[in-house]
């Protein structure tokens, strides 16, 4: 029988690249981050304050988020826990999770609010229109939007889709997700965001 022998040069170099990608998904999925957004004083109010904000032309849901151009603070000031997903009209996987969100948004009622951005024009995984064609064939009502401002790939982490955070109504960031969330987890997540909201 002939067994793999593995110089000891590299097993090191094993060991330290299996130690470095622990560290880095560790550091992309960190639970309890700071707040990145602070909310505005009101909901028609503009904030340029934190270089977290983002703008959001809205899709649907103008009625819920209070406009058809708003600010990510805007949302926040309705003064409600908040399940943001970033996602986009061609990520297989994204097609996967929206109807959960979408019960999470039948279910929960006024407690807290969802909303998707749509990053697809982004990153390249679908227009406008083809996110458009997903919420019409899907049968989505929740709150959808775009943005034009790219930094937040950056500022947000976002290291995959969907990615779904977790935020207080202060703006801060309970817990980040990427990748389809099973049901079960995804209810755990909010009734986690909505008892840390109370508290």
């Amino acid at each position: 029988m002939r067994i793999w022998n593995v110089n000891r040069k590299s097993a090191l170099f094993l060991i330290g690249g299996t130690v470095a990608a622990i560290m880095m998904l560790a550091a992309c999925s960190s639970v309890s981050q700071p707040s990145l957004v602070a909310p505005a004083s009101d909901p028609g109010s503009k904030s340029s304050e934190s270089e977290a904000d983002f703008e959001i032309i809205v899709y649907q849901g103008e009625d819920v988020l209070g406009g058809q151009a708003i600010r990510f603070s805007d949302v926040l000031a309705h003064g409600k826990p908040v399940v943001l997903n970033m996602w986009a009209g061609l990520c297989p996987a994204c097609r996967t999770e929206m109807p959960m969100l979408q019960e999470v948004y039948n279910g929960y009622g006024g407690r807290l609010l969802v909303i998707g951005v749509d990053i697809g024009p982004i990153v390249g995984l679908g227009s406008e229109e083809d996110a458009r064609a997903l919420l019409d064939e899907l049968e989505i009502t929740f709150p959808v939007g775009t943005t034009p401002d790219t930094t937040v790939i950056r500022d947000y982490k976002v290291i995959g889709m969907p990615t779904t955070y977790t935020i207080k109504p202060n703006g801060e960031i309970i817990e980040q997700w990427t990748g389809v969330l099973t049901e079960d987890q995804l209810h755990g997540r909010i009734e986690a965001l909505l008892e840390a909201a109370e508290g």
